[in-house]
């Protein structure tokens, strides 16, 4: 995975079982942290202008995670749709993998509900941040 972007999470009491464990929900607020980041930082869009719902969630938790760790969330574009594209993330502490999840993010018109095709710029913005191709046409 690239480490071109990484973002420190917090482990709050809060955040705890009964086991002294971080709550397997938890985790997705580590993504989402991640996410509303990366979206205002390569992105360029400010968080009160997040016009994104997910359509996909997927973990799979690899070890524990306690509040003696400092969890950090690497993130990449791995697919960009019309309207949406998928993230992939390791949720790590220390050299240790925590967790791996994948997210699909849908632009939506905030008045509609409905998908809206991402804009020129910000495709742009995420080709160039990760490398990626343009598709070519035919």
């Amino acid at each position: 995975m690239s480490e071109k972007f990484t973002v420190a999470v917090p482990v709050r009491y809060r955040d705890l079982d009964p086991m002294d464990h971080v709550n397997h929900a938890v985790y997705a607020s580590y993504l989402e942290a991640a996410r509303t980041d990366y979206i205002e930082a390569v992105l360029e869009i400010p968080q009160e202008e997040l016009a994104f719902v997910i359509a996909n969630l997927e973990i799979s938790y690899e070890r524990p995670i306690t509040m003696d760790d400092e969890p950090t969330v690497a993130l990449e574009v791995t697919d960009l749709g019309d309207s949406s594209c998928t993230m992939a993330y390791e949720i790590r502490t220390g050299d240790e993998i925590a967790a791996t999840a994948e997210t699909t993010i849908v632009r939506v018109d905030p008045d509609t509900g409905h998908p809206t095709p991402l804009s020129d710029a910000v495709r742009n913005r995420v080709r160039e941040f990760e490398e990626l191709e343009a598709p070519a046409y035919s």
